[in-house]
């Protein structure tokens, strides 16, 4: 398998996790503790509300809340309850059944300068909420990107002012490009 290697928390376990490449409309594999595990979404997920997938074959519907940085997720895999800790500060999907098997999706990132805040992953800036000058706190909301229909709050790592605002409404964007810097 040669997809991405994340470790995530659910219900105060830690589990191993990597992701091959997962194609709407077709299976692909995740493992989880060196155990693999085939999944295909049953349609075209809608991650503010719910989804089905199916695991080795078995249906399950995923409740999702919305995904934020840094956040202890509740999400409901067939009406059953999972907490979920997203470790790091790259935002990402995770989706958990009862057996227990998971799905992590997670974006590297490369080492930036302080105050740069890059795009985690490709999509299109649906929204920019900051201009140049503006003051922002930790965690203050600086654009939306939307990506595999699923809009995702860019918040900024630290505090200051807004010295640059590349992010603009409508454009896409690529893993890595500079949205904001922060100085």
């Amino acid at each position: 398998m040669h997809g991405l290697k994340r470790e995530i928390t659910v219900d105060g376990k830690a589990y191993k996790v990597e992701v091959d490449k997962c194609p709407i409309g077709l299976p692909f594999s995740i493992k989880v503790d060196k155990k693999t595990f085939e999944v295909a979404f049953e349609q075209e997920p809608d991650y503010e509300k719910s989804f089905s997938i199916r695991v080795n074959g078995k249906p399950y519907q995923v409740e999702l809340p919305s995904i934020r940085r840094d956040a202890l997720l509740s999400i409901k895999v067939n009406n059953i309850p999972f907490r979920v800790e997203l470790k790091s500060a790259t935002p990402r999907i995770a989706i958990t059944a009862p057996s227990p098997v998971t799905v992590s999706v997670q974006r590297p990132t490369k080492p930036r300068e302080e105050g740069v805040v890059a795009a985690p992953m490709a999509g299109k800036i649906i929204s920019v909420r900051v201009i140049k000058g503006d003051s922002v706190k930790v965690g203050s909301v600086l654009c939306v990107l939307e990506a595999m229909k699923m809009e995702n709050e860019i918040t900024a790592s630290r505090g200051g002012v807004v010295e640059e605002v590349k992010a603009q409404e409508g454009k896409a964007v690529n893993e890595g490009d500079v949205l904001i810097v922060i100085k």
